[in-house]
């Protein structure tokens, strides 16, 4: 019935009165109450899941009213685990459940936008140049148009635009770039593919398609750990978090597991009902040591020190005094320790560790004919010398042998672990010590530099006529650790109240953990290891791998877990959690995300020596290479600037390098035919004459940089980009807050291998494009910004190291006004390209350096000495002193063509990883018929890839993974290597084949695969390095085991060949800034750290209204209740940290959980919200990142020597921050810099 009449409000009747009159009756429309009845009412619900790089991967409920988003909750559909394990169920955190309000939220994108001054500049050279390509090319050539639309980069002047416009405008500049220097001046930055692969594919297809160049993530966040290739020849690889569960003793180490692991925090609390003993070691109190039995808290930055003395407790109690017959049979058969190291002779009559014994040097080389120079070399039970199984030179060249089995030349052996018995005399070994280093900040115990120590040795003749000395690994170790074995030494520790490195009196002098708690906990942690059999953890956090000797820091750890026989085994291990690395399909997702299906191989940089270079971040560098060199190194050998040793990397094909050369790629063709030559050999001859030369060594030529960048699923400005400031210089030209001083007005080391400028170029980028569903810093500082669907509108998948599922992002809604899924962005530009670049670019021939990569046969490239050809010291070959020079052909027109269809690659050369490949026409075939085909064009009869959910079915159809046939052949190949059956791991589930429809019903368990080193199976949790230990793979390094002995040239000379505790780094940002004008407070030194916070996902929610209100609504800093009195701080205080660097501003938490000395500043935590000018700069205060810069290290530039290769993400330059000081002051003028009033002035502390 109509309530119309109801809605009178006049000729009704009054109601009946109660209360003495004080009440009345009334008859009042209540349809109101319906918004509250219909507010839990929703149309449907659809499975997705948040692309954020938070590692929970969380299967979550999106509920769908009228077309719109309205709430998420978590799903609870998971597949069940077997009976004695908790399910993984509920998994989620209240920054995921607060998404929604993105939406629709203010700070939406929503429409594409772009910089007003760079607009009307193309509007009006469009105006006067038909041609699109032709008018981009009016401005670039036009210095004063180009600097009027830099300098205002940040300063906001952003007008809507439209996709037509700006998608001719970037496929213009695109083209123009390439034409006139390069598709390697081109580049796109996107993190973390495993968070939503689809999208991060779309990206760097267009760019591979074009020969531009994709930068790295895993190395450049600091996510990537160097010790692990090191120790194990694997990126990263972790157990599950379901496995905490069968563990039955864990140190959380740096882990803050139920802030920065909060959907798997579950297992960490359920383990302790099985009595498993929980250990936090932080330098603050935080959350998870709530969750353990006792708390360490060691000075930041000594995490390997104490790492050393537990291994020194291990070594005496369990291998020496005590010997556990688990761990030495672990040890001998699982490790290099067994293997053979050559002695070096001083001149002061003692012995160095040199490189490892191989075949080669001994007279018949074992028999060994193939890679004999590659093959480790043992001493057997017998007194024998073998080359056992395993070795990385079994695994080129032959087949069969590349195993774990206890053969050597066919025969069964037992290795002999040391020497001591065996041994022909008694030597004494020099080994390098750091911890009497001086550092104001840290604690040091002065001893000799050299610390000489009696090991036991062999003499043996060497096939040149020699005889050499050698000693064993573990004979090293046990050395290196301060064991004392009865030989006599001086140097060796009596007792653990020795002050001597490591023991536990010294370890408690550095570390300020009393000696008692080291002792005790290593001797718990190994007598559980050796009563359960490996059954001890050590869950990792990213903050120990943020320091500059990051290397150290893990190497300590895993030797512990190594000691005691823990890795590969369940519950035991080593569990790094940082970002979402672990893409799970990789071997589907590689051919679609970098054009492989068409051209190989892709431009690849790490984005380390990349920012270091291009942000001119190497011209503030006053950290020397002398200063990290070992005492026992020539110094004359290591001369020069750091970048000096990356130039060098790149030159001798260690490294990527971006651009690549100081001409045009696409051009050398053109003089390879004059001078009757291949485009390959005469680039050959021309870089050895120096008529060409490699870019890197002149970056500040005006011809060298990249000069358009796109960035997409990533925050670079606003989160990852250390050296921010340096970043808004010299990258963007625009105003940056840099307080030092650049080489060439102070006193520092200048390069010797690259060019020196006076004046460095500012703002080197052309066009910055930024793609995100927010405004984020980043955005700020863009050119153009294109709007993208957000997690909730889109067609994507998801995997994460923490449970074995696969997820999918799925389209609820459909993208909210203008914007468009990354795929479709993608698309849309290379629709435009190719008919904008017909014209200026045709079928090019594209010249690309590829460097010695892991995981191929060029990791066999130089065995012994390092010979660099620039230095006439040998032949310039490509794929062995130098990059590998490829020749590809690029179809420019093509391009959108070839981004769409899935190219004929896959039909002649098969898909694979990590060096195993497998025959791929069956899945080609079936997505021809999933897909349909093209029908025609330069791809036509090729599988369509049109939609993100086209690309979805190829990841999946191709991947071992998600696709049990090819997971099998992908066994099988495995097993041709080995010369073991692998494939019973899948042949049950060869039947099995998951499509996209499939993981939108329930998540899925993906299937074992030889990608990985650990099984998914109904009985064991996943657990890296299982398939090692128990199907006898061996690990991809040098000795086809776990790796303790570094035996690299440069390793060793920089004291890194074992591992050792070094102290922080000075990177004099406090000492050598310029003079700051006082502001009548007091200032201090403090350490600063940016751990993970709680309520935010890197930058995601940190300006998320819910969350602002949960925290306290802006950046904040955290310090110690003694340092805040000493400088009149009182709690949310405006304060500013600055250094040479730049300054930020925040406000101040006072809490005694922090230690004195230092600080922490939550990181990624957003410009844009509730920051006031800096009394330093002048400027807004800046980021975290504002007060950091990059500053490389030369061992992780070590390349093409078996699992010290680069691979993408696998090894390279990483961008650690934790070794920052700032000074800390109270502000004085808190400055808005919006002239609305807001200004106020901070009075002293009374």
């Amino acid at each position: 019935m109509s309530k119309l009449l109801d809605r009178f409000r006049y000729f009704k009747q009054k109601g009946d009165t109660f209360a003495d009159g004080h009440g009345q009756v009334m008859d009042t429309n209540r349809d109101w109450e319906d918004s509250y009845r219909q507010r839990w009412q929703f149309d449907k619900i659809v499975r997705s899941t948040h692309g954020v790089n938070c590692t929970g991967s969380c299967s979550w409920k999106i509920y769908v009213k009228n077309g719109l988003v309205t709430w998420e909750t978590q799903q609870t559909d998971y597949p069940r685990t077997r009976p004695d394990l908790p399910n993984h169920e509920p998994r989620g955190c209240p920054r995921g459940a607060s998404y929604s309000w993105y939406l629709y939220s203010a700070n939406r994108l929503k429409y594409p936008l772009v910089r007003k001054r760079l607009i009307e500049l193309w509007r009006e050279a469009l105006s006067r140049h038909s041609d699109p390509v032709l008018a981009w090319e009016s401005i670039m050539n036009d210095p004063q148009k180009c600097q009027s639309y830099k300098q205002v980069r940040g300063h906001g002047g952003f007008i809507r635009s439209n996709w037509k416009e700006l998608n001719q405008l970037i496929a213009a500049a695109n083209v123009w770039t390439i034409k006139t220097y390069g598709p390697d001046r081109v580049a796109g930055f996107s993190p973390i593919p495993a968070m939503s692969m689809v999208s991060y594919a779309a990206g760097t297809r267009y760019l591979s398609l074009l020969g531009g160049t994709c930068l790295s993530f895993y190395d450049w966040y600091c996510d990537l750990p160097p010790a692990s290739p090191m120790t194990w020849g694997e990126q990263t690889d972790v157990p599950e978090s379901a496995d905490w569960y069968n563990s039955a003793y864990i140190i959380a180490w740096g882990s803050n597991v139920p802030q920065t692991r909060t959907p798997d925090a579950h297992f960490f609390t359920e383990v302790r009902y099985k009595g498993t003993k929980t250990i936090a070691i932080t330098p603050d109190y935080s959350e998870v040591a709530k969750l353990c039995d006792q708390w360490l808290a060691p000075k930041q930055g000594t995490d390997s020190a104490l790492a050393m003395v537990m291994g020194h407790v291990i070594l005496k109690e369990f291998h020496l005094d005590s010997p556990r017959d688990y761990f030495l049979n672990y040890c001998r058969r699982y490790t290099d320790m067994p293997m053979l190291v050559l002695l070096d002779e001083r001149a002061d009559g003692s012995y160095v560790p040199g490189r490892m014994m191989r075949a080669s040097d001994l007279v018949d080389g074992l028999g060994e004919a193939n890679n004999p120079e590659w093959k480790t070399v043992a001493l057997n039970s017998t007194g024998e010398l073998v080359a056992p199984n395993g070795s990385i030179g079994f695994r080129w060249g032959e087949k069969g042998k590349w195993n774990l089995e206890p053969v050597a030349a066919g025969v069964e052996t037992e290795l002999s672990l040391s020497l001591l018995g065996q041994h022909d005399d008694v030597a004494g070994v020099a080994f390098p010590y750091f911890g009497g280093n001086e550092n104001p900040h840290f604690r040091s115990v002065r001893q000799e530099p050299v610390l000489v120590r009696q090991l036991p040795v062999k003499r043996l003749a060497l096939a040149d006529g020699s005889e050499r000395m050698v000693v064993s690994v573990y004979d090293l170790v046990l050395a290196n650790y301060g064991l004392d074995r009865g030989l006599d030494d001086g140097h060796s520790a009596n007792n653990y109240n020795d002050v001597k490195a490591y023991t536990p009196a010294w370890g408690e002098q550095i570390t300020g953990v009393p000696r008692r708690h080291i002792e005790t906990i290593a001797r718990e942690f190994a007598e559980t290891a050796h009563k359960t059999h490996g059954r001890s953890m050590i869950i990792l956090g990213a903050g120990v791998n943020h320091w500059y000797h990051m290397d150290m820091n893990y190497r300590g750890m895993i030797n512990m877990l190594v000691f005691c026989g823990c890795v590969g085994q369940t519950g035991g291990g080593w569990a790094h959690y940082v970002g979402q690395e672990k893409l799970r399909p990789q071997t589907g997702w590689l051919p679609l995300a970098f054009a492989l299906d068409w051209n190989r191989p892709p431009r690849q940089m790490n984005s380390t020596s990349f920012f270091y270079n291009h942000a001119s971040q190497w011209r503030y560098e006053k950290l020397t290479a002398q200063e990290l060199l070992s005492p026992l190194a020539d110094p004359a050998k290591f001369s020069g600037h750091l970048i000096d040793f990356n130039v060098r990397a790149e030159r001798m094909g260690w490294l990527p390098s971006a651009p690549q050369l100081n001409l045009n790629p696409l051009s050398v063709k053109a003089s390879a035919d004059k001078a009757g030559l291949s485009a390959a050999d005469y680039t050959v001859q021309a870089l050895k004459s120096g008529a060409i030369r490699f870019a890197c060594e002149q970056p500040d030529s005006g011809h060298n940089h990249p000069r358009n960048l796109f960035v997409w699923r990533s925050n670079l400005l606003g989160s990852s980009g250390k050296g921010h400031e340096y970043m808004l210089k010299y990258l963007l030209g625009t105003d940056s807050g840099i307080q030092g001083e650049a080489l060439g007005s102070s006193e520092g080391i200048k390069p010797e291998e690259v060019e020196w400028q006076s004046a460095a170029i500012e703002g080197k980028l052309d066009l910055l494009v930024t793609l995100d569903f927010r405004m984020s810093s980043t955005c700020l500082f863009s050119d153009i910004v294109l709007p993208t669907a957000t997690w909730y509108e889109k067609d994507d998948m998801n995997t994460s190291d923490m449970h074995p599922f696969i997820h999918p992002l799925s389209a609820a809604v459909d993208p909210a006004w203008e914007s468009k899924s990354d795929w479709e962005i993608y698309k849309g530009i290379a629709s435009v390209f190719s008919e904008v670049c017909v014209g200026h670019l045709g079928q090019e021939t594209d010249v690309v350096l590829h460097p010695l990569q892991h995981d191929s046969p060029a990791e066999l490239a130089q065995p012994f000495d390092i010979l660099d050809w620039r230095k006439g010291e040998c032949e310039l070959i490509p794929g062995k002193t130098a990059p590998n020079i490829v020749v590809i052909e690029r179809d420019y027109p093509a391009t959108y063509e070839r981004f769409t269809s899935l190219g004929p690659l896959l039909d002649k050369l098969g898909n694979g990883g990590k060096g195993i490949a497998w025959n791929t026409q069956d899945e080609v075939n079936f997505l021809g018929k999933l897909n349909y085909t093209k029908h025609d064009g330069p791809a036509k009869g090729r599988p369509r890839i049109d939609t993100a959910l086209d690309a979805s079915e190829v990841i999946l159809a191709l991947a071992p993974e998600t696709n049990g046939q090819v997971a099998v052949k992908a066994w099988q190949a495995l097993g041709e290597m080995t010369g073991r059956e692998h494939t019973h791991l899948a042949i049950n589930k060869e039947d099995e084949k998951i499509r996209f429809r499939d993981i939108q019903a329930q998540p899925r368990k993906i299937i074992s695969s030889p990608t990985w080193s650990g099984l998914e199976s109904e009985h064991v949790s996943y657990n890296s390095g299982y398939t090692n230990v128990h199907e006898l793979i061996p690990w991809r390094t040098l000795s086809g085991r776990q790796q303790l002995y570094q035996d690299h040239a440069w390793m060793r000379a920089f004291g890194e060949s074992l591992v050792a505790y070094r102290p922080p780094i000075d990177t004099r940002s406090v000492s050598e800034m310029r003079e700051i004008p006082p502001n009548g407070f007091p200032e201090k030194a403090l350490n600063f750290l940016t751990p993970h916070q709680k309520w935010g996902i890197h930058s995601t929610y940190s300006e998320n209204l819910l969350m602002l209100t949960l925290s306290r609504g802006g950046p904040i800093v955290w310090i110690s209740e003694a340092d805040a009195r000493e400088l009149g701080i009182e709690d949310n205080d405006w304060i500013e940290a600055f250094n040479a660097n730049g300054a930020l501003t925040a406000r101040a938490v006072v809490s005694q959980r922090v230690p004195p000395g230092m600080t922490m500043m939550y990181h990624a935590q957003e410009r844009i919200m509730n920051i006031p000018g800096s009394e330093v700069t002048g400027m807004r205060g800046g980021i975290h990142n504002s007060v950091t810069r990059v500053c490389p290290k030369p061992t992780h530039m070590i390349g093409g020597y078996a699992q010290l290769a680069y691979g993408f993400n696998y090894y390279g330059t990483v961008g650690s921050n934790r070794d920052e000081f700032i000074m800390i002051r109270k502000m004085k003028n808190i400055n808005w810099l919006d002239d609305e009033g807001r200004d106020q002035v901070q009075e002293a502390k009374k």
